[in-house]
């Protein structure tokens, strides 16, 4: 009976820690995940607001990537460096 009770301790600590595992990667796909559509969608704003004023960021995969990996600072090296350079 108690080792039954020993298994069933061992089983769930082994349970615990491969969740712990795996969930650590899935926490950093969604905010990759997130941060892609927050970069995109930034802009894509930056590029409607910035045709009144003769402003345009060109969206390729570099431009795309920057801002999908990096979400808000990306767009907002990306102005900078438009404007700068």
């Amino acid at each position: 009976m108690f080792e039954y009770i020993g298994y069933f301790l061992i089983a769930i600590l082994g349970l615990y820690i491969l969740v712990k595992v795996f969930s650590w990667p899935i926490r950093i796909l969604f905010k990759l995940i997130v941060n892609a559509i927050l970069g995109a969608v930034l802009l894509i704003i930056v590029n409607f607001i910035g045709k009144y004023v003769g402003f345009y960021i060109g969206i390729n995969a570099i431009t795309a990537l920057i801002a999908g990996f990096f979400g808000i600072p990306g767009v907002i090296f990306l102005v900078v460096f438009k404007l700068f350079l």
